[in-house]
């Protein structure tokens, strides 16, 4: 009797449960649950302005150790390794648990306190030359990446926005705009000028457009502007193909598009009492949006799959870049669910693959980040059911090039709708989400962990994990 391929597959998944090594990972339920315990060696003590420093623990089951944040606002760090690194001032709490083998039961967790000190690490770059009504933007840089904000402590002279640093003179004299990130502040001086005479405007520059809050709609700013020593009295935006307009007395202006913004790119002119200025160059529709894609994972509950991400989608041209984002590895960790959740995660930060489709009707992507700059990652052999390597389909989860050595990789896939990215997601894209981990603590022997469905791909995942749900949020 010849075995069917679903049942091959399981066999070849039983086969490979049992004969997992833990490389640092889970072995699944103890047998003999023997107890063990975890004890860290002294903290370290950084110096000031030191951003990285190692902790170590060991269990008594001489059985690796795994490493947690569980102040991610102040530090990360490496699961394995325990090398910390900080990303704001203040006390760095590290976790480090065991999760047992079939021969030890789950080491208690615990924790050891690291303080770091940081410098100031926020600066502004160069200043704007500005006469008066000139708009011009500010740029302060946060060394660690965090949110910066601006406010004008002289506001009869200069208005700020707080999101962009986007000035606008209202008065000659000295604008001092104070930038604020986290509990740092760091402040520009900005002279504005006089003007030497009356003009109209010159075009504006550091146009940008993204989509609106409400379907259909895109939002259109500027960057800088000459006023031509006049006060602005309205600006005028347009759209390539033509179509598509509005005007308004200040920025932003949002404009309504009579279906999908899609293809189009958009100018801006500004008046003053003097006349109108040139067009700016035309700038496509380019957003920035959050994604959040769950895959239920039976056998590992309360934790699943998840891939946290973000993108850049612009739709003048309906291209995706930038996808990159954490996957989570739901054999690890405790039994607090995702947000706070102890699961390792890998960094996928390498998009390499991009597929139109047609899914329920819908227009839009398969967009797929790996976790190293190469797609390989699950086996290519037609024996084990294989693909091209990397692609979700058919088989029993085998990395690539087994039986030889495991590159270790992983991806997440999902869908972008390239009409309306935050839009729902029906069921016919939801099963085209899919994932596949073939690092460390995402295998069972030689089986990876992935993630797909029946309908998509005619398999599920190696341990019963499918896409449940995908949540796109713009920015």
């Amino acid at each position: 009797m010849t075995a069917s391929p679903n049942l091959r597959a399981k066999l070849a998944l039983l086969a490979a449960l049992l004969t997992a090594a833990s490389g640092g990972c889970d072995e699944g339920p103890a047998i003999e649950s023997r107890p063990q315990t975890v004890l860290f060696a002294a903290a370290p003590v950084p110096a000031l302005n030191q951003r990285s420093a190692t902790v170590s623990a060991t269990a008594t089951s001489g059985l690796p150790v795994r490493y947690s944040s569980l102040t991610p606002l102040i530090c990360s760090v490496d699961g394995g390794s325990g090398v910390l690194t900080a990303t704001a001032s203040g006390t760095c709490t590290v976790a480090a648990d065991q999760a047992g083998d079939t021969r030890y039961a789950p080491a208690p967790r615990v924790s050891q306190d690291v303080t770091f000190l940081l410098g100031d690490t926020l600066a502004f770059v160069s200043a704007p030359s500005m006469s008066l009504y000139d708009l011009a933007t500010v740029t302060a840089v946060d060394a660690f990446g965090l949110p910066v904000r601006y406010a004008s402590s002289t506001p009869s002279v200069c208005s700020v926005e707080a999101v962009t640093g986007l000035i606008t003179a209202l008065s000659t004299g000295d604008c001092v705009v104070v930038a604020s990130a986290g509990v740092l502040q760091a402040t520009q001086t900005v002279i504005i000028s006089t003007p030497s005479g009356m003009t109209a405007p010159g075009a504006p520059s550091g146009v940008a457009a993204a989509a609106g809050d409400a379907s259909n709609t895109v939002t259109v700013r500027i960057g800088a502007l000459e006023s031509g020593g006049s006060p602005i009295t309205g600006y005028s935006v347009s759209s390539a193909p033509p179509g598509i307009a509005a005007t308004g007395a200040a920025l932003p202006i949002t404009l309504t598009c009579p279906s999908s913004c899609a293809g189009h790119a958009f100018s801006v002119t500004a008046t003053n009492a003097v006349g109108t200025s040139p067009p700016s160059a035309q700038t496509d529709i380019v957003t920035g949006y959050d994604v959040v894609a769950t895959f239920y994972e039976p056998d590992t509950q309360p934790n699943n799959s998840m891939f946290v991400g973000s993108l850049t989608y612009d739709a003048t041209n309906g291209v995706v870049s930038n996808l990159r984002g954490r996957l989570s590895e739901s054999m690890t960790g405790g039994s607090t669910p995702y947000p706070n959740d102890t699961m390792s995660w890998l960094s996928l930060d390498h998009q390499l693959s991009s597929v139109p489709v047609t899914l329920g009707g819908v227009g839009g992507l398969l967009v797929t980040t790996f976790l190293l700059d190469g797609t390989n990652t699950l086996s290519a052999d037609p024996t084990y059911g294989g693909t091209d390597g990397w692609a979700p389909g058919y088989g029993m989860g085998l990395h690539y090039g087994y039986p030889g050595a495991n590159p270790g990789n992983a991806y997440a896939r999902i869908f972008v709708n390239t009409a309306d990215p935050t839009a729902a997601l029906a069921q016919a894209q939801i099963d085209k989400l899919a994932y596949a981990d073939c690092a460390p603590c995402g295998m069972m022997g030689a089986s990876c962990m992935t993630g797909t469905t029946v309908a998509g791909y005619g398999t599920v995942g190696t341990m019963g994990g499918y896409p449940l749900s995908q949540v796109t949020t713009k920015q």
